[in-house]
């Protein structure tokens, strides 16, 4: 599909099996939605289940109740828009900066995939227009604080359903306005939500489960900057290639171990540098460079357990109460509880700490002249020029920040509502943090692929393999070889943006979940 200039990929969600693929080019954008025509059926019915109940006059929580610790109130039927709009004004007290369009889009995406598994009650127009402002490029304004992570995303999810009743405020086309001019753009006019509409819409874990997705996309990102900076750093101290011999990863029979040992094998293939040095008398490399494949595979293991978490739960039900419409029961439950996403953001976490923090230690491993065999601080002309020294000094300050940020989240707990919440999971900030992760891992991977670039470039004219050398040319392409100190600070931002991109060597990208 295309519109204008720009071509759109069409991404058909097929509720409950939606895979990480597609969720990464949701996550990318220029996509258009569109729901699975069979995913119809199921939401009518949910959808008719409710109104019968409301016809009957049967009380069910959820429907003609309060909500929370008001659950003992009974709404009567001619009051049941008014609880629905209030529910979601009321719920609306989020703060902070406003989620990123490509974190909304997830948010977007993953509702439309929880309200058409056909257990919220909610009616297809509903629907369509989630799925119609998505299209159109309508994002709502949803700030990033105000979630514990249980009873669902509530605050969040509060921002996101003001948009379909005319309240707050959206962006279209980076442009903020009002959300009557938003819904306008996509032809729509404000809803009067029916019952149990708006708590379908504000229950749910679809905020803390897109933003550990965004985590986890950008993990994978640093992690195979990582990679590649680690095969670099070997290369610049002329390291043993023995500890990536398969036999040893076998033994162990980690997967995550074996296939990263295999991986950087693949990278370091056909290099003049390694064979240079195959019969020098090195004994053992410090564990930063010989226990890659241990630390980096425990890594992928922990990313790949997450992936598959955080795919499940974005085609999960998950607001509440739960309908199911073949006979018609409307059961109360704890599907909103984002434990899972806690623990999974809190798993990436660890991995993306742990990235960072053997990626400093080469680092410093390159400086140190007595380990590395390389000119103090990978610069001639050493006590007039600094070289690389306070550079460490800022990998140094972002691996130990990661380590206060790597604390659980999902050990915390607060209880809400009058104690009827009266545990929490704190998947919201516990994903939310892996933002500031990443972005401060691939600082310091960044700065070591730059300094492994000088080791390396100090034993030209010996070349590197075939791949690692169009690594290095990527990288001499931003970052000249450092003659004598110069400001350095556009260096490293240059290099953070070469550790942030998409695409890598495929014996690494083959490694990943979100390729897999």
């Amino acid at each position: 599909m295309a519109s204008s200039s720009t071509e759109f990929t069409l991404c058909r969600l097929q509720p409950g099996h939606v895979d990480l693929r597609m969720l990464r080019k949701i996550y990318q954008g220029n996509v258009r939605l569109e729901l699975a025509e069979e995913a119809r059926a199921g939401v009518l019915a949910s959808q008719e289940t409710v109104t019968r109940i409301v016809e009957s006059g049967k009380v069910v929580y959820g429907i003609n109740t309060g909500f929370g610790k008001l659950a003992q109130t009974r709404i009567p039927a001619e009051r049941l828009a008014e609880l629905q709009r209030n529910l979601v004004l009321s719920h609306s007290v989020g703060i902070g900066k406003d989620l990123a369009d490509n974190v909304v889009r997830l948010v977007m995406a993953t509702k439309v995939l929880s309200l058409s598994r056909g257990h919220s009650g909610i009616r297809i127009e509903v629907i369509d227009a989630l799925i119609a402002l998505f299209n159109a490029g309508v994002y709502p304004c949803i700030p990033e604080k105000g979630s514990v992570g249980a009873s669902g995303d509530l605050a969040p999810l509060a921002h996101l359903s003001l948009m379909l009743i005319g309240e707050g405020q959206v962006t279209a086309k980076g442009e903020k306005m009002s959300a009557i001019e938003g819904l306008a753009t996509a032809g729509l006019k404000p809803f009067e939500l029916g019952p149990k509409e708006g708590l379908a819409l504000l229950n749910g874990t679809q905020v803390s489960t897109s933003l550990a997705l965004s985590g986890l996309f950008e993990a994978e990102r640093v992690f195979s900057a990582g990679l590649v900076a680690g095969a670099l750093s070997l290369e610049a101290i002329k390291g043993s290639v023995k500890p990536l011999d398969a036999r040893i990863h076998e033994a162990r029979g980690q997967a995550g171990q074996i296939a990263v040992a295999a991986a950087v094998m693949t990278l370091l293939e056909g290099s003049d540098i390694v064979t240079s040095h195959a019969d020098c008398n090195r004994v053992q490399d410090p564990y930063s460079i010989r226990c890659v494949p241990q630390v980096m595979g425990a890594c992928l293991d922990n990313l790949h357990h997450a992936a598959r978490i955080l795919r499940i739960e974005a085609n999960a039900a998950s607001d509440n109460p739960l309908v199911f419409s073949e006979n018609g029961d409307v059961i109360s439950g704890g599907n909103f509880h984002a434990e899972p996403v806690a623990f999974a953001a809190d798993i990436i976490a660890l991995a993306v700490a742990e990235i960072g923090a053997i990626s400093e230690r080469r680092m410093a491993l390159l400086l140190d002249t007595g380990l590395s065999g390389l000119p103090p601080f990978l610069v001639n002309d050493g006590g007039v020029n600094s070289g690389f020294m306070i550079a460490q000094v800022t990998a140094a300050a972002l691996a130990s920040e990661n380590k206060s940020l790597a604390h659980p989240g999902s050990v915390d707990s607060l209880p809400t509502s009058a104690n009827q919440e009266d545990h929490v999971s704190m998947a919201t900030y516990a994903a939310r943090r892996l933002g500031d992760m990443c972005f401060n891992t691939s600082v310091v991977v960044g700065i070591e692929a730059m300094a492994a670039a000088q080791g390396i470039d100090f034993h030209r004219p010996l070349q590197s393999s075939t791949t690692l050398e169009k690594e290095m040319q990527a990288i001499r392409e931003n970052v000249a070889f450092l003659e004598k100190d110069r400001l350095m600070a556009p260096d490293v931002e240059m290099m953070r943006l070469w550790a942030c991109r998409e695409h890598w060597p495929p014996a690494i990208e083959a490694l990943l979940p979100s390729f897999a």
